[in-house]
């Protein structure tokens, strides 16, 4: 069968990882990706800043790429924008509030020249070969949608990350009766969100989130800081009405909550009477039970303003006793010792501090297995792939389809970089493309690569020592040194011992080279290395870097 009769589908990121998402889907010379976004390093990931896809298809295939669609605004679904939009310029489609962060970014980044296009729940979009309808769901984020992607060997529906929330905040309920519209006429396949599928039940309405903020503001005597994650504008919304209901000021702390909530409030995804803010200067000069202070750093990141306050070195921010703090999120899986740092220092600091396991002030944004069990029942597709999760989270989605009766063939748990070749009746994996990390670290895009993380990680556990040696030209005998310099090895002064023995070694080798003529300085360098490394070891079961300079005169 000729290849332009077939669908591609061929994930780029967000599946045996949390994080990164992108999707490609590609017909004939047609192609448009389903979302952008980053992920955060991993603890080996020493000194890297975010980590993004690998788009090498993508830069392969730039003729064919009709545009990027967005299903949120979240960072693990537009973050590398900024990064690939230098590669390829090609136009971004999405709802208003997730463009409006999008053009955050990007300015931020120096790139005025991106193509936007606004969309909105029940509009389509012709791009080549695809019609993609976008479909009203309920997320931790206003202005989530899901896709149907309608292309020439039937419709696909993507269902971005996603929760079943009948009493939203802005009243607008998840459109089911467009999933059920969907399956009635029939799905080919289904890319469903994974993220909370080990959690039976449903999640919680993002409405409890503000009754409990009601219930506590009611009693508090003091201050009131709650940290949040920016994005989530609804959870904003609840905060502010708290706070206005008991004649609070509200205090906005942080360089990425102040852009949000001035872009929310110019798009009117936040309804805040002008006169309820007060400037970070004037919060001392109010009582402080008519005060709260909404800030970033939920997940115990260095530089948030929530982290530099619990350690005392905000400039104008400090935790006094009687604070009650509220961290209004759960920690990402791996920053759990971060965030408890956090509320250790903020506890030593006389503040109270209510987190999720103590009460009601956060619910999540994706759905639990219920919810999951309705859209897969209502879309029923012919083929199902797990995506948005770590390879659990995808082989507990499979499990449940199965026992919602899908057969196991028509599963598919794939691998970034996996190629997936959809008929109208057929579903199989056809290779694989170029997929990975690239890791971003300060301004340098792809520049650390494994082997540079393999000399952090080296430096970090034993580290360093410089040998510097200076020989002669003519007759290749030593001049002066050894000398030895050690960095995060042992500290020199109290190992003078040690160093003069070591010095000793590499002399003995290069004793012993010149004996036999060696005056390749690849080879030198290779004697000191092993000799050194084997002595050292030896002497102190550690394996520093060692690094031998020879300098001739």
């Amino acid at each position: 069968m000729a290849s332009k009769n077939l669908l591609k589908i061929i994930p780029l990121g967000g599946v045996n990882e949390i994080g990164k998402n992108m999707t490609v889907f590609e017909y004939g010379n047609d192609i448009i990706v389903v979302d952008c976004g980053v992920s955060f390093p991993e603890d080996d990931m020493l000194g890297v800043d975010l980590v993004i896809p690998d788009i090498s298809y993508l830069l392969k295939n730039k003729d064919k790429v009709r545009g990027f669609i967005l299903t949120h605004g979240h960072e693990d679904h537009i973050g590398a924008l900024p990064y690939v939009l230098r590669e390829m310029n090609v136009p971004v489609y999405g709802t208003r509030l997730t463009l409006g962060l999008v053009d955050i970014k990007l300015k931020e980044h120096g790139i005025n020249k991106a193509i936007f296009q606004t969309v909105k729940a029940n509009d389509t979009l012709k791009l080549g070969a695809f019609t993609v309808e976008f479909i009203k769901t309920s997320h931790s984020i206003a202005d989530s949608v899901a896709l149907a992607i309608h292309t020439p060997v039937g419709v696909v529906v993507h269902t971005g990350d996603f929760k079943i929330d009948y009493t939203p905040i802005d009243g607008q309920v998840i459109d089911l009766a467009k999933f059920a519209l969907l399956g009635k006429k029939g799905v080919l396949a289904l890319l469903a969100d994974s993220t909370n599928v080990e959690r039976p039940g449903y999640t919680m309405s993002e409405k409890t989130v503000g009754q409990t903020f009601e219930s506590i503001f009611a009693d508090a005597p003091g201050r009131i800081i709650v940290a949040t994650f920016a994005s989530n504008i609804h959870r904003i919304q609840q905060i502010v009405n708290a706070a206005i209901k008991y004649g609070r000021k509200v205090c906005i702390s942080g360089r990425s909550m102040a852009n949000v909530v001035a872009v929310a409030m110019e798009l009117g995804y936040l309804n805040i009477p002008k006169k309820t803010f007060i400037e970070v200067d004037k919060v001392d000069s109010y009582p402080n039970d008519k005060v709260v202070i909404i800030t970033t750093g939920t997940q115990g990141e260095p530089m948030s303003a929530l982290t530099r306050m619990a350690a005392a070195e905000h400039k104008k921010l400090e935790i006094i006793p009687g604070d009650l703090v509220i961290i209004s999120a759960t920690p990402i899986p791996g920053n759990e010792k971060l965030v408890y740092k956090v509320i250790n220092q903020l506890f030593q600091r006389g503040a109270n501090v209510i987190y999720e396991s103590l009460a009601d002030v956060h619910v999540s944004g994706h759905a639990c297995q219920e919810e999951l069990k309705l859209i897969h029942t209502l879309v029923k597709p012919k083929f199902f792939i797990p995506v948005h999760g770590e390879f659990r989270h995808l082989k507990q989605h499979a499990l449940l389809a199965e026992s919602l009766g899908m057969p196991g063939d028509n599963i598919f748990l794939v691998d970034i970089g996996t190629v997936l070749e959809l008929t109208h009746n057929s579903c199989r994996v056809a290779g694989t493309v170029t997929a990975g990390r690239v890791l971003v670290d300060g301004l340098g895009v792809g520049d650390v690569g494994n082997i540079v993380l393999r000399d952090r990680k080296h430096l970090s556990q034993d580290g360093l020592i410089v040998v510097v040696v200076t020989i002669s030209r003519e007759t290749g005998g030593v001049i002066a040194g050894p000398d030895i310099i050690s960095r995060g090895f042992v500290y020199v002064r109290e190992s003078e011992g040690l160093i003069e023995q070591a010095r000793q070694v590499v002399k003995e080798t290069l004793d012993k080279c010149e004996q036999q003529n060696i005056t390749d300085w690849a080879t030198l360098k290779t004697n000191i290395r092993d000799e050194l490394r084997n002595f050292l070891y030896e002497k102190t079961k550690r394996n520093p870097m060692i690094l031998p300079i020879i300098m001739e005169i």
